[in-house]
């Protein structure tokens, strides 16, 4: 019998054979099935594994594989899972995830900026009030990260009229988009950004970035989205900040923990949107051509991919 590929994941049933069915029509020469379904000497016969927050457990069943392919763009739970996993570990890179995500940024940025919380709290009190306006020109929205999310949010943005600027960890330069980074660059970014969305990775260095001092640096009355992860905001001082009124209102797509606990705060905070991590949901048909095209490669000259750094995070 020829090589499998396993698909390893923590998904429903339902969820992972949505998974096979996409991923089978994108690679028909290769068979693909279910780890849950292999047998010992069939477990013998996989070199790739394709995982959706695999349990390290299953991935030790596997003794000849040689590489593996994430689902998910962000690999923080591979990272803290899979520490001295031996194996490539090759995240996934989708155009299609980065327009969903730079759609979600412009739609909730104008959530923000167009008072769309105000309006919805003046409708439960039957209050017919007219806000100020503010134009997008007039409205300047900071992103936190700008790799290949960043980039695509700040295109949209511009595109909408909003003055953009940006902060990442080493230099950047961006057509239109006044960038910094390093320490000083993000209090100096801040201090300059009536919106701030949060599109970073969770690593070491990003892990309870922003707190109360954070916070503290920006404008009166600004907005607060994090599209990025729920651990690289400490929460406490976030929901300090909102109570205080020094962050009018903040839209939470992701969380420390995930699904958000029943009787945590967020949910009946007047100053929070909660949504279930749904900014940049992953769409299985283009994630399922990327990874055949990673397969086909390997298949054709034997170059295993190159994986994620485990000393970065990502």
């Amino acid at each position: 019998m020829s090589s499998l590929i396993a698909l390893v994941t923590r998904l429903s049933e339902a969820a992972e054979n949505n998974w096979l069915t996409a991923l089978s029509a994108a690679m028909p020469r290769e068979t693909i099935r279910s780890i849950r379904a292999l047998s010992t000497e069939e477990l013998d016969l996989v070199d790739i594994a394709i995982v959706a927050n695999p349990d390290p457990v299953d991935l030790e069943r596997l003794p000849n594989l040689k590489w593996v392919h994430s689902l998910w763009a962000g690999v923080e739970r591979l990272v803290l899972e899979l520490k001295g996993f031996s194996h490539p570990i090759v995240r996934l890179v989708d155009p299609d995830l980065a327009r969903t995500m730079a759609e979600a940024v412009l739609a909730w940025t104008l959530y923000l900026s167009r008072d769309m919380p105000a309006y919805g709290m003046q409708q439960r009190q039957s209050l017919w009030r007219q806000l100020p306006y503010r134009s997008a020109p007039d409205t300047r929205v900071g992103l936190l990260g700008l790799g290949a999310l960043g980039c695509a949010a700040a295109r949209q943005l511009q595109l909408a009229g909003f003055v953009v600027s940006g902060w990442s960890r080493t230099e950047k330069q961006i057509d239109g988009v006044e960038t910094y980074f390093g320490r000083a660059g993000l209090d100096a970014m801040l201090k300059t950004s009536d919106i701030v969305v949060c599109l970073l990775p969770l690593t070491a260095e990003t892990t309870g970035l922003l707190g109360a001092s954070e916070f503290a640096l920006l404008p009166a009355n600004a907005g607060f989205i994090n599209f990025g992860r729920g651990r690289i905001v400490k929460t406490g001082d976030l929901v300090a900040a909102l109570d205080a009124g020094v962050v009018q209102h903040a839209v939470l797509d992701v969380f420390e923990t995930e699904p958000l606990d029943e009787q945590s705060p967020l949910w009946q905070h007047p100053g929070v949107t909660v949504l279930p991590h749904i900014s940049a949901p992953t769409n299985p048909p283009t994630a399922a051509k990327i990874v055949a095209d990673r397969v086909c490669a390997f298949r054709a000259n034997g170059i295993q991919p190159a994986g994620i750094d485990f000393n970065r995070g990502y």
